[in-house]
């Protein structure tokens, strides 16, 4: 049995409200555990079989973190840094679209909640998707894909990879 990916964390400063954003911006549930310490993001639902159907896999969480002390960890002070990053690159993270919502709902109402758009209507042919990207109001990147489908019709207005 490989090793398997079992959850991914964003750092924030206030996990509280960022708890609250992605509530709000993806419908998620937000599971304080405990409030302002650790907020686990459950979006409910399971992965879908090809078919259409639920699998037996029920979707990912996302945790998010208090930057000025990560727990899980051994010294109840924690370790530092102790604040957010702000230089050089840090993980994506990547939200697949679901069929009942759109890119343009989702990046208009990450930016009402004080989000910062980094980039739309981008097509990338080697996986087959369009995507888009903010960086939340804790400078978190996170990745819009939308499937493109067979024989995707890419807009003009699209830029190409």
């Amino acid at each position: 049995m490989p090793n398997t990916l079992i959850f991914v964390d964003l750092a924030s400063d206030d996990p509280s409200a960022a708890g609250r954003f992605y509530a709000e911006l993806f419908g998620w549930q937000n599971d304080a555990r405990p409030e302002g310490v650790y907020h686990r993001m459950v979006p409910g639902g399971f992965f879908l079989n090809k078919d259409g159907s639920e699998s037996a896999i029920g979707n990912l969480h996302l945790g998010i973190f208090d930057a000025a002390n990560a727990r899980p960890h051994p010294d109840p002070a924690g370790v530092g840094p102790r604040t957010l990053s702000t230089d050089g690159r840090k993980p994506r993270i990547w939200i697949l679209i679901g069929d009942d919502d759109s890119a343009d709902r989702i990046l208009a109402a990450a930016e009402k909640l004080g989000a910062t758009i980094l980039w739309r209507d981008h097509y990338w042919s080697e996986f087959n998707g369009y995507n888009h990207a903010f960086a939340d109001p804790w400078g978190n990147e996170i990745v819009l894909w939308g499937k493109a489908g067979e024989n995707p019709q890419i807009p003009d207005s699209f830029t190409r990879e």
